[in-house]
């Protein structure tokens, strides 16, 4: 049964491991800081994995644990949070390096996306990963009307940062 929830998990972490690497590069500003937020998302979505139960997909309730993850360990950032240890199932994860050469525009896109507020950063990622409305107000526990108006002044502080 443990060996079953195991696979089911690591095939599907595996598989959509660049959420979180995704949300690690939007939520932090260098290697170590991305590196320490993924193996707590990693953990975060071990340990709630028996609590999934499947009526969303793997990869939205993912978003949500990863989100809610990188947004509480981002307003603790001013004092040390303590992580835990993963190195007894680290070898049953395989991580693909994330390809971290990205073209000017893009960093600049981040670069402007860590000046907004962190429930601004989740909209414009999940906006960016194409999700729909009611998946958005879905992850972020929100409504849908809600979702569209905070949406349109975050796209407005973006282009605003971008095209001063």
């Amino acid at each position: 049964m443990q060996k079953d929830l195991e696979d089911k998990f690591l095939k599907e972490f595996e598989k959509n491991q660049n959420i979180a690497h995704k949300i690690c590069r939007i939520y932090t500003s260098n290697q170590a800081a991305h590196n320490d937020l993924f193996q707590e998302i990693t953990i975060q979505l071990w340990k709630n994995y028996p609590k999934f139960r499947g009526d969303a997909k793997f990869s939205t309730w993912m978003y949500r644990v990863a989100l809610n993850t990188a947004i509480s360990l981002y307003r603790k950032s001013t004092r040390r949070v303590k992580t835990q240890d993963i190195s007894d199932v680290a070898y049953k994860i395989s991580s693909s390096p994330y390809d971290d050469t990205e073209e000017l525009q893009l960093k600049s896109l981040y670069k402007a996306i860590h000046k907004l507020n962190d429930i601004d950063k989740a909209l414009i990622f999940l906006y960016l990963e194409d999700k729909p409305y009611k998946e958005i107000s879905e992850t972020l526990g929100i409504s849908s009307v809600n979702a569209r108006v905070k949406m349109n002044r975050a796209k407005e502080k973006l282009k605003q940062m971008l095209n001063p």
